[in-house]
Order: C-alpha cells, then sequence, then structure tokens
C-alpha cells in the first residue's frame, strides 16, 4: 500500500477470495461470468482488508470510454458508463478494475481530491488519464501524484501492425515490439507521456506485467479469468 498524506493506493492480487477457478480466488469483476455472491464477498472482504466500509466503495460499469465523473457515493447495482472516477469525500474509495488495462490513480493530498481511472488500448487513444486530470483540476487540484498500475507489458502486448498504427497515431509513445519482433502496444509508456504533457510530474509504477505475473489476472494469458483491482480513498482530515 502506498501511503502520501491522508491518501492510501493500493493494487491487489488474485489470492484470498472465495471464488472458484477459473476466476480463483479474488475475483473483483461482477461481469466476467463468476458467482454474483463470490464477487460481492471478494469485494467486501478485500474493503474490511484495507480498513474501509464495503457499503463505501465505488465501481464502475467500465467500457474504454474517455468519460469521466465526480462522484460522492458508490453507483449501487447499475453504475453508469464511465471510465473514470474522482471524489474529496473522506473515507468513500474508488476502485479500477484491470486484466490486462492499465488501472491509474491519481491524488492531491493537499486539495482532499482522489481519482481512478480505466486505460486500456481504446481508454488510452481516447484520453480518459488526460480526462481525469483535467477534471480534478477543474475541481481544485493542483500538485497532483499518479500512479499507473500492473498491466500487460510493451514486450508482450502483442497487437495487428495496423492497430499499432491507430493508436500510435494518437499517443506516438504507445508504439513498441514484442521480443519476437512483432508489433506490440506499450500502454504504460503512452499514458506516462500523457501525464507529463498534462503537467503531472509525480508519476509513479507499479511496473509488473499482467501477462508475465501469475498473482495477478490477465485476460491475454487466461482468456477466462477475474479482475484485480487499484483502489485509491482519502483517509479523514
Amino acid at each position: 500500500m502506498l501511503e502520501i498524506d491522508r491518501v492510501r493506493m493500493a493494487f491487489t492480487d488474485r489470492h484470498g477470495g472465495v471464488s472458484g477457478e477459473p476466476y480463483g480466488t479474488r475475483n473483483l469483476g461482477g461481469s466476467v461470468g463468476d458467482d454474483p455472491v463470490a464477487v460481492a464477498e471478494n469485494r467486501a472482504r478485500t474493503a474490511r482488508g484495507f480498513g474501509l466500509d464495503p457499503a463505501k466503495v465505488v465501481f464502475m460499469r467500465q467500457v474504454h470510454s474517455p468519460h469521466v465523473g465526480y462522484v460522492t457515493e458508490p453507483f449501487g447495482v447499475d453504475p453508469p458508463e464511465l471510465d473514470g472516477v474522482y471524489t474529496d469525500r473522506p473515507g468513500l474509495a474508488l476502485a479500477v478494475l484491470a486484466a490486462d488495462c492499465a488501472p491509474v490513480l491519481l491524488a492531491d493530498p493537499a486539495a482532499g481530491l482522489v481519482g481512478g481511472a480505466h486505460s486500456g488500448r481504446a481508454g488510452t487513444a481516447a484520453g480518459v488519464v488526460p480526462a481525469l486530470v483535467a477534471a480534478m483540476r477543474a475541481h481544485g487540484a493542483r500538485d497532483l501524484v499518479a500512479v499507473i498500475g500492473p498491466l500487460a507489458c510493451g514486450a508482450c502486448y502483442e497487437v495487428p501492425a495496423g492497430l499499432r498504427e491507430q493508436v500510435a497515431s494518437a499517443v506516438p509513445e504507445t508504439w513498441s515490439a514484442t521480443r519476437a519482433g512483432t508489433p506490440a502496444l506499450d500502454l504504460r509508456a503512452g499514458i506516462a507521456a500523457q501525464l507529463s504533457r498534462a503537467g503531472v510530474a509525480d508519476v509513479r509504477h507499479d511496473d509488473r506485467c499482467t501477462i508475465e505475473t501469475p498473482d495477478l489476472y490477465s485476460h491475454r494469458r487466461d482468456r477466462v479469468g477475474g479482475r484485480f483491482a487499484g483502489y485509491v480513498w482519502l483517509l479523514p482530515a
């Protein structure tokens, strides 16, 4: 867990839950075919493990969009289609689900603002992270810290050449190649460059590759499986 003044940030792994295979065991994703009762228990256990109220965790309906929103409470059973959220409410945790896409966590401890974005291939090209930075700045953030979580690395994320061209035309730093020399995307480099261009100087990394790390879920590696999450929240002043 990363502690920055009143801010807490953390990334889960796939252990310590109740889901059976192929979702074993701490799957936090609610739309991947797992038993909803198991997912709810996994989410509750994870929240309590962080010292959070399970009823005060915001989950989005992630759709690979650039859309972000301000939140003051969880959405409930029917969350809107968003890929970024931010809040100034202490004790309200924001969760970003992932299994190869990037969970990106943001915070301005002095301003009392935290945010989280789901930035995969489409979301990175569409600019969901810069959109979240802009929204948080409009709400009073000034000195942001960003943490880019585990994701499929640029040496593993193989894509067709045309798709590499398409994404790199929007974010040039995503251009990459696998270890075998085939076309690939480096989302970490692309998101880091977007943050830099947006004026976020303090960018930190959990640089694990999901495809190479068995303790994390990876859709590309496993095809069927669960989701881990990045969590960010504010402690009371």
